[in-house]
């Protein structure tokens, strides 16, 4: 593989086939020349690889389709945050025709002059000139040197080392030569006949210098320094030392051998260096740091394999031994004694110190203090002085003289590391040291026991109600003779102490609900003064309990209820809180009315509340109690409308009472009395008109409704009826008359015959709508007359519902034939769709339409223009 390197650190030029296989040698880059000391290595393209002496290898199998491929290899010193790129150039190398045996073709051919390489011994001793070569050809007679070169490139040799004799064709040396400087010459011979012709072509003749051990090697560092930690175990590695040889590589002349020479200390050997790789390594189990802290090294290189006749060198090594906490501190003292007045706080009563053979200012000697006994009310602290690295004992709470004399507080120390044992040592016990500490008396003010109280008392309980004592001791008597009792003003004023007694007292009604008691508690600060006028001070916090002050309240008590009979819920609320609310028990307490109706849970604060089963429409009062958690009652009374609608809108305010002598009918048998009714007026009205055609004064018009007028608003062309129930009337005068009266009141009045009407299906007497009694011979018309609404009211609902099951057929669905509820569109409407009532020609007689509500004022004016 050919490798010609065009510019250092720039590009390099490899030949190679067209193909090649996967884990093929491309070439060698010398990375040194470009960079030192290269810590990263890499390729930018990942078909190759490059190892650290600088081999090129394939990763995978490269084709060179364009005869060319360049890819970079990156070296990076991370260190020293240096950076350099080697371009490469792979080019295929050019291929050698072969020629088949066939198509060989002989051809004599003139021998060359063609001398073997030349050898020149470094620092050679002469004689000057000194005879290298000898060229010659058996035709030329002139030989000459046509420029001379060395090194890896072709430079014109500037010193003129060489020199040629132009008869013999002898080469000299002129001097001697520095392999270092020029390793390779390579001289260019040309041969001519006498009269200048060249029967030779020019012949590159090569040199080399062979190498001569004249250069000693050198460490790459004046100093080397490296570290290990004490008690390391032997075989450790500390470092590497390094050295470089400028003679030539891969011979004896750079084989270079390493010892250590001298250690200082002169103690027993800690350390040993690989002959062969320069690796320093621990070799003494006992590397102590408080005993040696730095060791210095003389260390030698040498070549020739490191024979005696070798070329040496030496060079220095500094081993510093880092610390490790292998030494535990200790307490100068094992006892001390201090003292502080009682009550004290935050006041410094001590300073210990220790001593620690580990490196100072490290976290192996920095000492760390605990109080490990005497400490239970934490009325002690300990912390550590980071200037001194002693120990300050502080008084964080007060001390009582009462209570205790004198305190005993055990102490230890310990090291920020953790300790490490050094090899073939004892475990080390942690030290510890004892402070007495004797507390000085002094005179204080009285103190409550406790100094924080808690009172509790149920709201509204009555002024003056005793909740409890508050009581302070003189601390030197241990008694409470002498002591006054005040509350200081500006507190909520709740409560009051008895000045010698310290009772405590309610001054008001105490109420969660009133202002700053809805909190529901308040501190209370108290002061106890004794004779010599010393004070001392105590919390009083009086929490309000709360009670059941408050009894359940039904939020809704009036209600509507429909046929549909859908259940009420009943909700209560209590202003007590829990245990004095919720759960609510409900109780109907009426036995008669308990018997109609019944009450049915729905959760911890409500209920339902339905009929037990038919009952007559009407409005029912029930009397209902509510009991709360805490057992107070509250009675409510329950309105409840049972109303004959399908929603509450529709009964507008209206009720139907109860009726305790009659029975009430049921839905189907008024149907079947409104249908018996018409079915009979039908009969009465076609004897009417089959017989009393001349009795009558006026003709029964054919064009009008069938027993009663009809709302309607079906779409499509109706029925012409004829119903001779209505007839209009010019007098009331007239005898057996039937017919339709205006009045002043502008309402719509129905006179019919014998017969039942309305009130026949009321469920009271046997009262008609209109009914001909006859007296003194003549029959007299009883006028009982009803107004539009009041038969609109009674008779809309049922016959509603009526035609609703009219129009639904066997599978519940719509029939395409029914009856539709006609709705008031308005005054103008363009509707068509209702049929006549009356002949044109008895427009006269149809005045009264003008007195009919809003409902039938289209289908009158859409009458009168038929």
């Amino acid at each position: 593989v050919l490798s010609l390197c065009c510019e250092a650190c720039k590009k390099v030029i490899f030949h190679v086939p067209s193909e090649l296989e996967a884990d093929t040698l491309v070439g060698r880059v010398d990375l040194k020349e470009c960079l030192q000391s290269a810590e990263f290595i890499s390729s930018s393209d990942e078909n190759f690889k490059i190892l650290e002496d600088g081999s090129v290898y394939t990763t995978s199998a490269v084709s060179l389709s364009a005869e060319k491929k360049s890819f970079t290899i990156l070296l990076k010193d991370i260190q020293e945050h240096v950076q350099k790129k080697i371009h490469v150039t792979l080019v295929e190398e050019e291929k050698r025709k072969i020629r088949h045996a066939r198509d060989t073709v002989l051809k004599r051919t003139k021998r060359r002059w063609s001398p073997i390489p030349s050898v020149m011994m470094e620092n050679a001793l002469g004689p000057f000139p000194l005879q290298i070569q000898q060229v010659q050809s058996d035709t030329a007679q002139n030989y000459t040197i046509y420029y001379s070169a060395s090194g890896p490139g072709i430079d014109q040799d500037p010193v003129g080392l060489f020199y040629m004799e132009k008869e013999t064709g002898n080469i000299f040396a002129t001097r001697a030569v520095d392999r270092e400087q020029y390793p390779l010459f390579q001289i260019i011979c040309f041969a001519t006949t006498p009269d200048g012709y060249s029967p030779e072509i020019p012949l590159v003749h090569t040199i080399r210098i062979e190498d001569d051990n004249d250069n000693a090697p050198y460490f790459t560092q004046d100093t080397f320094e490296f570290s290990v930690p004490e008690n390391a175990k032997p075989g450790v590695t500390v470092g590497q030392v390094t050295a470089e040889d400028r003679d030539e590589p891969y011979t004896l002349h750079t084989s270079l051998k390493y010892r250590i020479v001298s250690q200082n200390p002169s103690v027993a050997p800690a350390f040993s260096m690989h002959g062969d790789s320069g690796v320093l390594s621990v070799s003494s189990p006992q590397l102590d740091r408080e005993a040696v802290s730095i060791y210095t090294l003389f260390v030698e290189a040498r070549d020739m394999a490191g024979q005696p006749f070798g070329l040496c060198t030496t060079g220095t090594v500094t081993v510093r031994i880092t610390d490790t906490n292998d030494n535990a501190p200790c307490f100068r003292q094992t006892q001390y004694e201090t003292q502080v007045e009682e009550n004290r706080v935050n006041v410094e009563i001590l300073r210990v110190s220790v001593t620690d053979l580990d490196e100072p200012d490290s976290p192996g000697s920095r000492a760390v203090y605990e109080i490990i006994r005497g400490n239970d009310d934490q009325a002690f602290e300990i912390t550590t002085d980071k200037t001194t690295n002693d120990g300050i004992l502080c008084v964080v709470k007060g001390l009582d003289y009462e209570s205790a004399k004198q305190r005993i507080l055990v102490i230890a120390v310990n090291n920020e590391a953790p300790y490490t044992l050094a090899p073939r040592s004892q475990q080390l016990s942690q030290s510890t040291s004892s402070i007495t500490v004797r507390i000085l008396d002094v005179d204080e003010g009285p103190v409550f026991k406790p100094c924080h109280l808690r009172l509790e008392v149920r709201e509204c309980e009555d002024i003056g109600t005793s909740i409890g004592r508050y009581l302070a001791e003189d601390p030197e008597t241990g008694n409470s003779e002498g002591i006054c009792y005040r509350i200081p003003p500006g507190q909520c004023n709740w409560i009051s102490i008895d000045e010698k007694s310290g009772e405590v007292r309610t001054i008001k009604v105490l109420d969660r609900d009133v202002g700053e008691m809805r909190r529901g508690q308040c501190n209370i600060t108290v002061l106890a003064i004794d004779r010599n006028g010393k004070t001392g001070t105590g919390t009083i916090q009086v929490s309000i309990q709360s009670g059941n002050k408050n009894y359940p309240r039904i939020t809704k008590t009036d209600y509507i209820m429909c046929r549909d009979r859908k259940p009420i819920c009943l909700t209560a609320q209590d202003g007590d809180e829990s245990p004095y609310g919720t759960p609510f028990v409900y109780r109907i307490t009426d036995r008669d009315v308990a018997s109609m109706w019944k009450l049915t849970p729905h959760n911890d604060n409500s209920v339902y509340l339905a009929p037990k089963g038919d009952i007559p429409f009407g409005i029912y009062d029930i009397p209902v109690s509510v009991t709360d958690n805490g057992g107070k009652v509250g009675e409510h009374n329950i309105n409840v409308n049972f109303c004959d609608c399908v929603t509450p809108t529709e009964c507008n305010g209206r009720t139907r009472e109860r009726s305790t002598g009659n029975i009430t009918l049921g839905v189907w048998a008024i149907l079947a009395m409104i249908l018996g009714s018409l079915l009979l007026l039908l009969i009465l009205i076609t004897i009417c008109g089959c017989c009393g055609s001349g009795v009558m004064h006026r003709h029964v018009t054919d064009d009008c409704a069938n027993h009663n007028l009809i709302i309607s608003n079906t779409e499509a062309p109706g029925e012409e009826v004829m119903d001779h129930n209505i007839i209009p009337l010019q007098s009331t005068s007239d005898q057996g008359g039937y017919g339709i009266k205006t009045g002043d009141q502008q309402t719509f009045e129905m006179v019919k015959g014998r017969g039942h009407t309305l009130e026949s299906v009321k469920g009271g007497g046997h009262q008609t709508l209109g009914s001909v009694k006859e007296g003194g011979g003549q029959p007299v018309v009883d006028t009982c007359r009803y107004s539009y609404s009041e038969w609109h009211n009674f008779t809309h609902p049922r016959l509603g519902e009526k035609v609703h099951l009219c129009r639904q057929d066997e599978e519940q669905k719509h029939s395409e034939d029914y009856l539709l509820s006609y709705n008031y569109e308005g005054k103008g409407s363009l509707a068509g769709s209702v049929g006549c009532c009356s002949d044109q020609h008895e427009e006269e007689a149809l005045d009264f339409l003008d007195q009919l509500e809003p409902k039938f004022r289209t289908l009158a004016e859409t009458c009168i223009k038929r």
